[in-house]
């Protein structure tokens, strides 16, 4: 329940994450007032959002103190530049996906928020794809018995160098890995902790590719491991999960309903949002308490506004946050370590920063 002002909130871009998830989804939900956006050479911004003030220079979102959330939605080279500007004049932060391009810079952003004693946080919102709500109920309730090896995918095809765009050049973050890794390394995490060992494979598949796209990353965990992998080469996709157990599998197909909609223009938490169509559900062949079943599963809805849901909560009501900026530094240490296993082309030991 929305009980006290909404949070005047601005995003540094209106690119594709500007337009597509952030101001859809702060734009439905009543805790919070889309006010601003940074667009230094055009203002489409307005075309939809008619109230929203276009400022072409990021120091005028520092300046203005009417502001009290920003969401950091810039190239990944600049996520702490500019989220160490925005804590240091007291203001909230929300970072797109990857946190920083180091953890080194991620550990100063944590402990900066705690000296100002403002909100950080990160745009994991894959963790309310429905397809991984899904799987992880799968996991909790023991539907397969003891977890012996997960394999996750997150492809696309895409056989072209994408023109005019920082994402395909070689710099500081940009690569698959950080764009869509960031993502899988995040919900492989919050479902098993961490793990003992990686063995990653990274590289370019396209001709003429300045940056990788491509990742095979095997993780080890005590008594079982888990796969992670993704390409741009992948015409005819595959399943995204593979769950094995001692007492059956789950393989789900598909990919959460929420980004086509939000392109789409439909209305966050509108009817039927989130919702994944029958010939995605998952399928599941086990045996549970000595019966064997085998069938679908039906997909829970995703929802990306419950992300905003507890930024409000963590700002107004000082709750817990739900993705924790600790967390988003481990995904951002587990990607270093996979590119230090690739340049030694071996499995390495993991130990994190801030411990298990």
């Amino acid at each position: 329940m929305i009980s006290s002002t909404p949070i005047v909130t601005a995003l540094l871009s209106y690119g594709m994450s500007g337009e597509v998830f952030h101001a859809p989804l702060l734009q439905a939900h009543p805790g919070f007032t889309l006010y601003a956006s940074v667009q230094r050479k055009s203002s489409t911004s307005k075309n939809r959002y008619p109230q929203v003030l276009v400022y072409t220079d990021f120091e005028h979102v520092v300046k203005d103190k009417i502001i009290e959330l920003v969401v950091v939605n810039t190239p990944n080279e600049t996520h702490y530049d500019y989220s160490r500007r925005l804590l240091e004049s007291g203001k909230h932060v929300v970072v797109e996906k990857p946190f920083t391009v180091t953890s080194r810079e991620a550990a100063d952003l944590i402990s900066l928020a705690q000296q100002k004693n403002r909100v950080l946080t990160v745009f994991q919102s894959r963790r309310w794809d429905g397809d991984f709500l899904t799987l992880k109920k799968v996991i909790e309730n023991k539907w397969l018995g003891k977890i012996v090896e997960f394999e996750s995918h997150y492809d696309r095809f895409r056989n072209y160098i994408q023109p005019n765009t920082w994402k395909e050049e070689s710099r500081p973050g940009t690569g698959i890995l950080y764009n869509l890794g960031s993502h899988l390394l995040d919900q492989v995490l919050i479902l098993f902790g961490s793990p003992q060992e990686a063995d990653a494979r990274i590289g370019i598949q396209r001709p003429g590719g300045a940056v990788d796209d491509f990742y095979d990353i095997r993780l080890i965990y005590d008594g079982f491991q888990v796969i992670v992998k993704s390409s741009y080469l992948v015409r005819e996709p595959g399943p995204r999960y593979i769950l094995h157990g001692t007492e059956g599998s789950f393989i789900q197909y598909g990919i959460d309903s929420q980004e086509e909609a939000l392109k789409n223009g439909e209305i966050p938490g509108s009817p039927g949002w989130g919702q994944g169509a029958p010939d995605t559900w998952g399928r599941l062949n086990t045996t549970l308490n000595g019966l064997h079943t085998r069938g679908r599963v039906e997909t829970i809805p995703g929802n990306y506004l419950k992300f905003y849901d507890n930024v409000y909560s963590a700002i107004r009501e000082q709750k817990e946050l739900a993705v924790k900026p600790e967390e988003s530094m481990k995904v951002i240490e587990l990607i270093e370590l996979c590119y230090e296993s690739n340049r030694l082309r071996k499995a390495i030991q993991i130990q994190f920063r801030a411990g298990k």
